[in-house]
């Protein structure tokens, strides 16, 4: 199996419409001041259009006929607020255990070629940080859970990976570097290969847009993505419904060449759409949550997208989804941050099924 990674990037300073409320305590990012993304190419700021550089042909051969799972996850907070001590919080209960949390689903992303989740946590030792309602900084070291779980992509673009400013979000890009860990965000795209299939991805947060999704879309098309996967940070919390902003936004990006798109921030899970041949996941809900003890609706999926790629190895020409149910906990009432599967057939497994409008768990 051949991997590599590979960051592009992309800035832009478009204002936006989101639908959940704005966190007026924090500023917006001055994209100046970010640093690049580790082997990124920078390009012109705001621009949409082609870089300059040329790309080789893409050797399709290996590519032909390849099968490619790639194992979605909701949002991970492994940590709790900053305020938060006591002997039921996540540092508490996990301790020094770097396999406690994923002991359950570990299996089944070793078993996939790409699990890519939400990292819903700044990662960073720094302790000055935004003042706001909830922040949440992980202990670097504690990526190791991720790299042990076989978790070898994450999303940082939402809400709280500025938690600890910018020195933090730039913590956050050098640790996950250092782990190993591919990371995607508003600003940066990651291009990941495997069985010769490059697998493009980046995120929009609260403040990314349209033509910022696109710009990236473009981008990644530039490097020769065979699949591009789009997630974003969006949506009301608490709701279980999509709203008209997330299917005018998820379907755009669609549209314009990603291949699926994947939500998350609701904390709850909320329907998937086939739309023009493609698939938007609205919401994955959370599945491991540090950020509550307690938890009001504990239902969670590992969502996985098989990419079947022709003959030629040139294009992708069919997706299979299989949905597999979790809750976020092992225990109930309350929140032992350690996700497991629904028993096939239960009452909650197909209360999962029906939160995402699905009627089977493969098809």
């Amino acid at each position: 199996m051949s991997i590599s990674m590979l960051a592009v990037s992309c800035a832009s300073h478009d204002v936006t419409q989101d639908t959940a409320p704005a966190e007026t305590n924090e500023a917006p990012v001055n994209v100046d001041e970010l640093s690049e993304a580790a082997g990124s190419i920078a390009t012109e700021e705001g621009s949409t259009a082609p870089s300059e550089e040329t790309q080789p042909a893409k050797d399709n051969s290996e590519a032909a006929g390849a099968e490619v799972t790639v194992s979605f996850v909701g949002d991970l907070t492994l940590t709790q607020d900053v305020n938060v001590r006591n002997s039921i919080c996540f540092d508490a209960v996990v301790g020094s255990d770097l396999d406690y949390c994923f002991q359950n689903c570990k299996e089944v992303f070793e078993k996939d070629d790409l699990t890519l989740a939400n990292l819903e946590n700044a990662v960073t030792d720094r302790k000055t940080h935004a003042t706001k309602q909830f922040v949440f900084a992980m202990k670097p070291d504690n990526l190791e859970m991720l790299t042990r779980a076989s978790i070898e992509a994450v999303n940082i673009a939402n809400n709280h990976t500025k938690d600890y400013l910018l020195e933090g979000l730039e913590d956050t890009r050098k640790n996950l570097d250092e782990h190993g860990i591919i990371w995607s965000d508003q600003y940066y795209g990651a291009v990941y290969e495997v069985k010769g299939v490059k697998i493009g991805m980046f995120g929009l947060s609260n403040n990314g847009n349209t033509s910022q999704g696109f710009a990236l879309i473009d981008q990644l098309k530039e490097k020769n993505c065979d699949i591009i996967i789009a997630t974003c940070h969006w949506g009301v919390e608490a709701r279980y419904e999509e709203t008209a902003d997330q299917r005018n936004l998820g379907r755009a990006l669609i549209d314009h060449g990603a291949d699926i798109v994947v939500g998350g921030h609701p904390h709850r899970l909320q329907p998937i759409e086939y739309y023009n041949g493609h698939y938007i996941i609205y919401s994955l809900s959370n599945f491991c949550f540090g950020g509550n003890n307690k938890l009001s609706d504990p239902d969670s999926v590992i969502i996985q997208c098989k990419f079947i790629m022709d003959e030629t190895g040139g294009n992708c020409v069919d997706y299979r989804l299989k949905v597999i149910p979790y809750a976020q906990t092992s225990t109930r009432p309350g929140n032992d941050f350690c996700p497991k599967p629904y028993e096939w057939g239960s009452e909650d497994y197909y209360r999962c099924l029906k939160r995402l409008e699905w009627s089977t768990e493969d098809e």
